[in-house]
C-alpha cells in the first residue's frame, strides 16, 4: 500500500520516533528514520512498510505504526545471535508470525497516542487476516500457542504483560 491510498491508519509522523526508538533500544535494536520518498532498506512489502536488517529497523514518516511494531517484533522474538542473519524476510515460521502479532499488541501500549485498541483497528483496516475475523479476536481468543511462545521466550509474564528489558 502507498501513503496516498486507504486505509487511514496511524503513521510514524502521527506519533513521532522517540518513544518507538526508546522501546526498540531496550531490546538492542536501533530505529533508523528514512527520508521521505526514499526506499526503506529491508522492507519486505516495499512502499511505506518498515524494514529490518540484523539489529536495525527502518521507517519513514509515512510508515504505519503497526508495521514498525510488527517488523521490530520479528527481531525481538529471535535470540540476539540469530538477528544478525536477518535481512528483509525474518521467517517462514507460522508460530513466529503468530507470536509477533501478539507481541505487537502488547508493544502498542508503549507508544503514546497509539495503544492496543488503535493497533487492532489499524491491523484490521490494513488487511491482516485471522481465522476469527479480527486482530483483537485472534489475540484475545485464538492465540494460545503464541502466548506460550512469548512466555517461554521470557518476553511476557504469567499475567500476559510485556516484560521490558
Amino acid at each position: 500500500m502507498d501513503d496516498a491510498s486507504p486505509p487511514d491508519v496511524m503513521r510514524m509522523r502521527d506519533v513521532g520516533f522517540d518513544a518507538a526508538s526508546s522501546l526498540l533500544a531496550r531490546y538492542g535494536l536501533v530505529l533508523h528514520r528514512v527520508e521521505d520518498a526514499t526506499p526503506i532498506p529491508g522492507s519486505y512489502w516495499g512502499e511505506c512498510e518498515a524494514g529490518i536488517i540484523a539489529h536495525d529497523v527502518y521507517a519513514r514518516d509515512d510508515t504505519p505504526v503497526h508495521s514498525l511494531l510488527h517488523e521490530a517484533g520479528h527481531l525481538i522474538v529471535l535470540p540476539a545471535d540469530r538477528r544478525t542473519s536477518v535481512h528483509t524476510d525474518a521467517t517462514d515460521s507460522i508460530d513466529e508470525e503468530n507470536a509477533v502479532c501478539v507481541l505487537q499488541s502488547l508493544m502498542a501500549n508503549e507508544i503514546p497516542g497509539f495503544g492496543r485498541d488503535r493497533l487492532f483497528a489499524d491491523m484490521d483496516a490494513w488487511g491482516y487476516t485471522f481465522r476469527l475475523g479480527s486482530a483483537r479476536a485472534y489475540v484475545e481468543q485464538d492465540a494460545e500457542e503464541a502466548w506460550r511462545w512469548l512466555l517461554a521466550s521470557r518476553l511476557i509474564d504469567e499475567q500476559r504483560r510485556l516484560l521490558l528489558p
